[in-house]
């Protein structure tokens, strides 16, 4: 074998070697489409001292989504505020209020995740920033999840602050008759054809 031959056998052996070692480019996750049809998007508080529900009845998710590569995975779900709904009439007619939500300078709050974190078998959490009310926070959303085929169904729950959003203004600033604590619930379907 001639020197020649050496030097080529041996860089077509560092590139080998080389291929071994580094890191592959991780490719994107896949697109999930949600079924609003199947899906809820939830919220619950306690006001002078009775729990409630509620439900915003337009939202959408953006879900790029792979258990096996979670580091490609992203989460944007953005919400109509001025949907929200309780089946209490004077609240419902307050929600979109300047008190509230005020949805006149706000209409839509907006939740993006910077990661997605595996917690167990079938366990997620999302960790990622809450928009509301032109106030941004942190918030983590631990969550289930069943992927089948195509199809996957997530659910999940998250307590937050009305006080960190500034919702609840005037004489709803304080607690006295609505809580600072807020409950999330999401159940969430949607379909891939990745």
């Amino acid at each position: 074998m001639s020197s020649f031959q050496r030097a080529a056998a041996r860089l077509a052996l560092s590139g080998l070697l080389l291929t071994a070692v580094m890191p592959v480019a991780s490719a994107d996750a896949a697109t999930w489409k949600l079924d609003s049809a199947k899906s809820k998007l939830g919220f619950s508080g306690t006001q002078t001292g009775t729990t409630f529900q509620g439900v915003f009845t337009r939202w959408n998710a953006e879900i790029e989504f792979d258990p096996d590569r979670l580091e490609a995975s992203k989460i944007v779900v953005t919400v109509d505020l001025a949907t929200a709904t309780t089946k209490d009439q004077q609240r419902d007619k307050a929600l979109p209020g300047n008190d509230w939500f005020d949805t006149g300078r706000f209409p839509t709050a907006k939740f993006e995740t910077r990661e997605i974190n595996r917690k167990g078998a079938d366990a997620y959490e999302a960790v990622g920033t809450l928009t509301l009310r032109g106030v941004a926070a942190p918030l983590t959303l631990p969550f289930t999840l069943e992927i089948d085929g195509t199809s996957a169904h997530a659910k999940g729950h998250a307590e937050l602050s009305r006080r960190t959003f500034g919702i609840g203004q005037g004489p709803w600033a304080t607690d006295q008759w609505v809580a600072f604590e807020v409950g999330v619930d999401i159940d969430v379907t949607a379909t891939t054809g990745n």
